[in-house]
Formats: C-alpha cells, sequence, structure tokens
C-alpha cells in the first residue's frame, strides 16, 4: 500500500490552472527555467568573490558583493515560483543548472578584485540581454505577469552592472 502510494506520488500531476496555452506554458517555463540557472550562476560566482576578495579595498568589495549576491537571490525563488504558477516545472538539481547554465563559472584558485569586478560587470550586462529575450517571449505571449516582474530583474541587474562598473573604474 504505502508502495503503491509513493509511486504515485512520483508521477503525480504538476500542473497548474492556467489561461496561458499550453505551447506558452512550455516555451515560457523553458525559457525562465534557464534563465533560473543563469541567476543561480550568477548568484555562486558573486559569493565566490565576496569570499575570495583581498587587498587594499576589501571591505568595500566584500561589502558590496554581498549585498548583489543577496539581490540576485532574491530572484531564484520569484523566478521557479513563477514557472509553477503557469504550469510548468523548474530545477530540480546543481547538475540540471549545468546543463542549462549560459553564464560561465571562475573556479580560478585567485582572481584579482579588478578581474572580480569586471567579470561580474559582463556577467550582469549578458543577464540583462537574457532577461530582455525572456521579455519578448512574455510579450509575445501575453504573459504580462512575468513581463512586469522581468522589467524590475532588468532594473535591478542593471544597477548592480553601472555599480560594478563604477567601482571598477
Amino acid at each position: 500500500m504505502a508502495k503503491d502510494k509513493a509511486k504515485a506520488l512520483k508521477t503525480a500531476d504538476l500542473r497548474v490552472p492556467t489561461d496561458l496555452g499550453s505551447n506558452a506554458t512550455k516555451d515560457l517555463s523553458g525559457a525562465l527555467t534557464t534563465l533560473l540557472a543563469d541567476v543561480f550562476t550568477l548568484y555562486l560566482k558573486t559569493k565566490n568573490f565576496h569570499w575570495h576578495v583581498s587587498g587594499p579595498h576589501f571591505r568595500d568589495y566584500h561589502l558590496l558583493l554581498d549585498e548583489q549576491a543577496d539581490q540576485i537571490f532574491a530572484m531564484t525563488d520569484a523566478i521557479a515560483e513563477r514557472v509553477r504558477k503557469i504550469g510548468g516545472t523548474t530545477l530540480r538539481s546543481a547538475g540540471h543548472i549545468g546543463r542549462l547554465q549560459r553564464l560561465s563559472d571562475n573556479d580560478a584558485d585567485f582572481v584579482t578584485p579588478g578581474d572580480m569586478l569586471a567579470e561580474l560587470l559582463d556577467d550582469n550586462k549578458r543577464l540583462v540581454g537574457f532577461l530582455r529575450e525572456t521579455h519578448d517571449l512574455c510579450d509575445e505571449h501575453r504573459d504580462v505577469a512575468t513581463a512586469s516582474l522581468i522589467e524590475n530583474w532588468i532594473d535591478e541587474t542593471e544597477r548592480r552592472a553601472w555599480f560594478l562598473f563604477e567601482t571598477g573604474r
């Protein structure tokens, strides 16, 4: 009996009611899940640099990167929950993130503070591009709720890029 119940749970239908068509759910869920993989990648890279920054501007860079990482992490749950609200499924593992991410990891033993800021600036600028592409898809499918969230994330990401640019001058 318990075995049958566990099997039924493994195959439970996770669809939710939505007025978006099945193509919209598929397209938007896929785009948002890929976006989520990039956001997790950027979060971990930002934390990596936060943990490993050194030098005369340590305190300022350390605090800046921690603040930015917190903001990036805050996006993750909102993205994943939006995927579920529109009837899709999303990331299930770190391996899944690795298969979808478009931003590169940085596993170097040492990265100069200037290179950290430049790399994060580039990644945030690329993320803005990914966000705009996803926004276009939202417009195509008339998903104003997701588009609205993305507009705020674009603003936040542009602000992070601006801070990284000005700090790294």
